[in-house]
Parts: C-alpha cells; structure tokens; sequence
C-alpha cells in the first residue's frame, strides 16, 4: 500500500464562482467586492494553468478534464470532494451537500482514466444518500492512512457518521472520529472539512489540534498518529484560516517527495513549522488566492489523487 501517488487528476474551471449554496456552512468563502464574474473565473482559471504547470514542473502526473459549461458547477475545481480511487481498482462516489455540486460527478471522467491506462475495478456508490439529507464528501470529509488503514473524519454536516462507518467497512479502514470547530462571529461552528484542518502524510501529520474541542477526542486522535510513527506539525486556527491544513504531498519525477499548498498557507506557516516538513520533503506553493476567497478550498481541494492500477 502507498500512502502518496505520483498522478493526480484536476479538473480545469469554465464558469467559476463563489458557490451561493456552499457558503451556508463553508465560512472560508468571501465576496470579492467589485469584481465582475468573468474576471473572478479568469483569474481562476489562470491560477489553475500556473498551478498545473508548478505540478507537472516538478514531475507530478497530472489528467486535466476540461469542465462544461453545462450544467451549473462552480465548484468543479474540487474534484476530490465526489469521488476518491483506489490501489485495488475500487472508485468512491459521494453524495454532496449542495445541490449543483452533484452535477459535478460525471461519468467521461472514468472513460477518461481508463483511456489512459487505468483500470477500474469496481464503483462503491454512496449518492443515495442525498436522498435522505445524508452526506460525506469524499476525501474532503475523510482522511486517508492508507498504509495503516485508518480513516479520520471531522463530523460535520456535511459528514455523516453512519455513513462515514459505512465507507470504513467497505473499504477497510479503521474509523477514527472526531469534532473540529472554529470561531465564526464568536461562536465555535464545525469545520466544513477534515481536509482543511488536516494533511496526512508519509512520515508526518500537519493538523490543528486547537479545532479538536474535546480533549479526550484530541488525545485519541494524537495517539493514533504517534502509534503510527507520524510526527505532528500542530498549526493554529489562524495558520488553518490561511488554508495551511489544506495541503496533500505527492511524488514527482524519481519518486522525490513534495508537499503541496497555496502561497497563503506557505506564508502563514513559521520558521519551526517549515523546518519539520522540510525534514521529509520539499515545499512547493502555488499562488491560489481568488480560487481561495471565492471557493473556500486551497491546494488539497484541487487534487484528486489516483491510485488505480495501470492495465
């Protein structure tokens, strides 16, 4: 089993905006006052291009999928939110919170892969669920050990934990549940995604342990990554405002080690911090900041990892 891949896919935007319908519990998403809808997708798309080209600079292999215009997508720039691949051949797909993003599951992107080479063995879907107001957005919501088979997932509304246990069954992993909260307006509101709070890598685990409320929770999920010899980078809330939770490394060119993030989390993170991931791999940061206010997603988001097996 391997924990990170060398192929990624993306998906490059049309008609990118702030998602309306995901700012209800997102609260990283922001209006950019006066800027006009299609600037906001230009600027989008050309932190996109720079961003793919950072990737495929250093080796990392990139499947790009042009969106469509039709139907409705905003946030078809974070693929990893709907479906996940795995090293046995088995794809995830997830039901979605927000009504448009399920329009972003589109079967041409499986035809696309195994045009490629790539073989699909198996389709868990668990869209379903939508239809009960149940939802669990892929690797968004769940963060993979894939070495040591253990899931951790940050419930949330948009992470059920019935069906969070559902997806450990299936494909075998070991749940490790908690709750991770920020402060919006003085209150503390449930993070939206595991993802932006938490990195697994290799060796290391980039994580906000002061999002973990419950201290017997924070303990168990410490005690998980320790058991499995992963050093924790903690960061803070604000460095996790700064999307510097939101990060995912891969392999590049010779099976060199990088770990992936926006210049907003790069920026936020501190000398002691930086030194510990360099420990184990290279930083590389790509400049995602309208792509951030507008879609409250960073560099993680972006990035579906593949993990198929080649025919």
């Amino acid at each position: 089993m391997q924990q990170i891949t060398n192929t990624i896919l993306m998906v490059r935007p049309v008609a990118f905006r702030m998602n309306e319908q995901t700012a209800v519990n997102n609260y990283y998403q922001k209006v950019l006052d006066g800027l006009l809808p299609e600037t906001v997708q230009a600027k989008a798309q050309q932190e996109f291009d720079a961003y793919v080209e950072k990737l495929r600079a250093i080796g990392v292999n990139v499947v790009v999928i042009q969106d469509t215009k039709e139907p409705d997508t905003p946030d078809s720039i974070f693929p990893n939110n709907w479906i996940s691949f795995h090293e046995n051949g088995n794809v995830g797909l997830y039901p979605m919170y927000a009504e448009n993003r399920r329009h972003e599951r589109r079967e041409d992107v499986l035809i696309e892969l195994e045009k490629a080479g790539y073989r699909i063995e198996n389709v868990v879907d668990y869209t379903s669920a939508e239809e009960e107001e149940i939802f669990l957005e892929g690797t968004g919501s769940l963060l993979l050990d894939r070495v040591n088979r253990k899931a951790y997932c940050a419930l949330s509304p948009r992470a059920d934990e019935e069906l969070f246990i559902e997806f450990c069954e299936d494909f075998e992993y070991s749940p490790v549940i908690f709750t991770a909260n920020q402060t919006v307006n003085g209150k503390r509101e449930a993070i939206y995604h595991t993802n932006v709070m938490m990195c697994l890598a290799e060796n290391f685990a980039v994580i906000c342990l002061e999002c973990i409320d419950d201290k017997k929770e924070r303990e168990n999920v410490k005690k998980h990554l320790k058991q499995d010899g992963k050093e924790i980078v903690a960061i803070t809330e604000a460095q996790v405002n700064n999307f510097a939770g939101n990060m995912l490394q891969v392999k590049g060119a010779n099976d060199e080690r990088f770990l992936i993030m926006s210049n907003a989390a790069h920026k936020s993170l501190t000398e002691s911090q930086i030194k510990a991931i360099e420990k184990y791999c290279k930083i590389v940061s790509s400049s995602l900041d309208t792509i951030e206010a507008c879609g409250g997603g960073s560099a993680r988001c972006m990035m579906a990892e593949v993990f198929l097996p080649k025919n």
